[in-house]
């Protein structure tokens, strides 16, 4: 790798090291790493198929499963592929307008797979506590407007940060990142003059996206536990509580891995390098691996045509 000195230019390319402080267990890293992005590949396509497939389950909650699953694809796939790449070959060149693509990437889609919990956590609370409306509220036309609106305001929410560096930050004092793909504020760091705005505008989003909406999804689950405590029996309670077992675990899979990367890269100065881009890398694929496992765990309809799909093919052999 060539020695960049700490001079201020305009780059056209920069440079990922993988796991700072580790380079010499890249290749060993790279088996676990590599088997966690096949699962998580094979898993989330499984869930899209097997979905697809089956007719009963052509509701809005399996809807939106296939939404996460797409969403889970591209955030392991925006980063994965170019961190194998550099595990096995070295490759940590990277253009900066592809840097700043897959910034975009990473970040939009994680704002949107928030938009889809609180999406399912508002198709739960209609289910639970108004469920005779259920089918008029949360028709098909209304599922893909829902997702779409997601997706919208991750690319408002998101669009701005790499138009802002490339616009107000030109200039950068070295072109080595520090991390194994281009997180916003590792890239933010590399470049001169004020980044104030930035980091302002990036701490605004986080706290939109993981603060508001987080509360939005507790305060319906608030509201759900309610209408579920009103019930006559036990057995009524375990149930409805039941259905929404499988969203719970998927909302604590994807907010507590951001929450814990977000809070040591702001305030974690004393943790390792090496510590802090694993755990970067770690919530970036630890929800497109868990996703399809609780789902196809939980939830009986996915079970049921998985074990179909097993036994036929046991057959075929």
């Amino acid at each position: 790798m060539s020695t960049f000195h700490n001079v201020c230019s305009v780059p056209s390319s920069l440079w990922l090291t993988g796991i700072p402080g580790l380079e010499t267990l890249h290749i060993w890293l790279s088996i676990p790493f590599g088997s966690m992005y096949l699962v998580a590949v094979v898993g989330n396509i499984t869930i899209l198929a097997v979905v697809r497939v089956e007719r009963s389950l052509h509701q809005p909650m399996y809807f939106f499963l296939c939404m996460l699953a797409v969403i889970d694809l591209v955030l392991s796939t925006s980063t994965m592929p170019k961190l194998l790449a550099i595990f096995w070959f070295g490759a940590g060149h990277i253009g900066l307008d592809a840097c700043l693509c897959q910034m975009f990437l990473i970040h939009c889609f994680a704002t949107v797979e928030s938009g889809i919990f609180l999406a399912m956590a508002f198709d739960r609370y209609v289910a639970i506590c108004n469920p005779l409306r259920h089918s008029m509220v949360l028709t098909h036309t209304v599922v893909g407007r829902l997702g779409l609106a997601a997706v919208l305001r991750g690319v408002l929410y998101i669009g701005p940060l790499p138009l802002m560096i490339r616009l107000r930050l030109p200039l950068y004092k070295t072109r080595v990142i520090s991390h194994s793909y281009c997180e916003h504020m590792a890239v933010v760091a590399l470049t001169c003059g004020d980044s104030r705005v930035n980091n302002v505008y990036g701490l605004s989003i986080g706290f939109l996206v993981l603060i508001l909406d987080s509360a939005a999804i507790a305060a319906s689950y608030v509201m759900i536990f309610r209408a579920v405590m009103g019930l006559a029996t036990p057995e009524a309670r375990l149930k409805t509580l039941g259905t929404c077992g499988s969203h719970i675990c998927a909302i604590l899979i994807f907010y507590v891995p951001i929450a814990v990367s977000s809070l040591i890269h702001r305030f974690g100065h004393q943790v390792p390098p090496p510590i802090h881009t694993l755990l970067a890398n770690f919530y970036l694929l630890i929800p497109p691996i868990l996703n399809p496992i609780v789902y196809a765990v939980r939830t009986k309809q996915i079970r049921d045509r998985l074990l179909q799909i097993l036994k036929t093919g046991t057959k075929i052999r």
